[in-house]
């Protein structure tokens, strides 16, 4: 029997799966990108520092992260980050700034279209 291969956190393979499923009955590319990043090797996952975020969002914005936001750097401007994990000081400087930090699931319920959403991978 073939070893396993992507993913074996069950959480992470239903949200590939209910992230890709949508990309594909709505044809929205951004959900299909999330969906392929969020399949790589661990080691490959993408890590953003707030610093980041900052550097290339305007004041509003919505930003995917397929990865982990940490909290290396500031934020001046309130945006919205959904993404697969967040470190526990990243989520207060968010909030501090006056953004939301939340879970890609809640971004692909309020936002199925991926209308103004930026990827940041």
């Amino acid at each position: 029997m073939p070893k396993r291969t992507g993913p074996t956190n069950p959480v992470l393979r239903k949200l590939i799966r209910d992230v890709r499923k949508l990309g594909k009955r709505k044809n929205v590319r951004v959900w299909l990108a999330v969906a392929e990043h969020l399949e790589s090797p661990r080691r490959q996952r993408v890590e953003v520092n707030l610093s980041q975020i900052n550097r290339y969002t305007v004041d509003g914005e919505t930003v995917i992260v397929p990865g982990k936001v940490l909290a290396a750097g500031a934020l001046t401007h309130p945006v919205t980050v959904a993404a697969f994990k967040f470190s526990k000081t990243a989520i207060k400087k968010i909030q501090s700034a006056g953004g939301r930090a939340i879970t890609i699931k809640q971004l692909l319920e309020e936002n199925p279209s991926g209308s103004g959403v930026r990827l940041m991978a």
